[in-house]
C-alpha cells in the first residue's frame, strides 16, 4: 500500500496541488485536499482503465475535496500569489503575466481553462471531471478567454501609457 502511495504522490501530487490550490487560494487547504484524495483513492479500491482514467479521477476527486473545503465557515479567502505561482513553471514573462491573470477569473472560468491550458485535459475529461455538458464546457473556455483577453488589453494599455510617461 505504502508503494502505490508513493507512486501516486511522485506522479500526480504536483497537479493536485495545483487544482486544488486554484479552488482553495489557501497551501494548508489544498494540501489537506490532496491528503484525503489519497486516502479516498486507497479506500476506494477501483480499477481504473488506463494512466488519463485515474488521473482525471484523482483531479475530479482533489477538486470535490477542494470544494467542500471553500464551502466551510473557516475557509479564508485571501492568498498571496507567489505563493500560488511557485508551482508553475513559465518560459517568458508574457505567460507569467497571462497565469496571473487566470488567477483573477471566476472559478468556473479559471477552472475550465487551467484544466484544458495547463493540464492538458480535452473537453470530454473536463466535461466529465465537472459533471457538465461538453458545450457547457466550451463556453465555459470561450467566455473565460474572453474575459482574459479583456484583462490583458487593460493590462497591456495600462503598462503603455506609464512607459510612455517615462519617454
Amino acid at each position: 500500500m505504502r508503494e502505490k502511495l508513493e507512486m501516486l504522490a511522485s506522479k500526480y501530487h504536483k497537479d493536485l496541488f495545483r487544482a486544488a490550490f486554484g479552488i482553495t487560494h489557501h497551501i494548508s487547504d489544498a494540501e489537506d485536499a490532496v491528503q484525503n484524495t489519497y486516502i479516498k483513492y486507497l479506500e476506494d479500491q477501483t480499477d481504473f482503465q488506463n494512466e488519463r482514467h485515474l488521473k482525471a479521477w484523482l483531479l475530479r476527486t482533489v477538486m470535490n475535496q477542494a470544494k467542500d473545503m471553500v464551502k466551510t465557515f473557516w475557509h479564508r479567502n485571501r492568498v498571496s500569489l507567489e505563493d500560488y505561482m511557485q508551482y508553475f513553471e513559465f518560459s517568458s514573462k508574457e505567460e507569467c503575466n497571462l497565469a496571473e491573470e487566470v488567477l483573477t477569473l471566476p472559478s468556473r472560468y479559471r477552472i475550465a481553462i487551467s484544466l484544458y491550458y495547463y493540464e492538458d485535459f480535452s473537453v470530454a475529461e473536463i466535461a466529465n471531471a465537472l459533471h457538465l455538458s461538453e458545450s457547457a464546457v466550451k463556453s465555459r473556455l470561450s467566455r473565460g478567454r474572453g474575459l482574459l483577453k479583456k484583462k490583458l488589453d487593460i493590462r497591456n494599455r495600462s503598462q503603455s501609457r506609464k512607459r510612455s510617461e517615462y519617454t
